[in-house]
């Protein structure tokens, strides 16, 4: 096989105007599977993080009193925010999965139909 013909005909394909609106249809629904997980990810892991930079501040004093029950509770709050981070990506992949089961029958009814009227 000629790989640098099948990267040369992807791209093209990328490029091409997609006259079907069956194939305008499949990337709509395969953005909706995925939307929901993609979202919950971003404001997720943003927030966490956000949560972790706290507990660094309580525990460094940037924020508080500077007192060793800032720095407890600093440390506290920073462990939670690692905590969601590590949770994020395992919560992403459930969401992503259920999106996927929910539109899988129509996703693959239209790429069959697309599939045999390119034949």
């Amino acid at each position: 096989m000629n790989t640098d013909r099948i990267f040369a005909e992807a791209i093209a394909n990328e490029y091409a105007p997609k006259n079907t609106s069956k194939v305008v249809a499949l990337k709509k629904l395969d953005r909706k599977a995925k939307r929901k997980a993609n979202i919950f990810t971003y404001a997720f892991g943003i927030v966490m993080t956000l949560v972790l930079g706290v507990g660094m501040c309580l525990s460094m004093g940037v924020l508080g009193n500077g007192g060793p029950g800032a720095m407890i509770v600093g440390i506290a709050v920073g462990v939670i925010g690692f905590v969601g981070m590590g949770a994020n990506y395992p919560v992403y992949q459930k969401l992503l999965e259920s999106g996927k089961r929910k539109y899988a029958f129509e996703i693959v009814q239209l790429a069959k139909e697309i599939s045999e009227a390119a034949e």
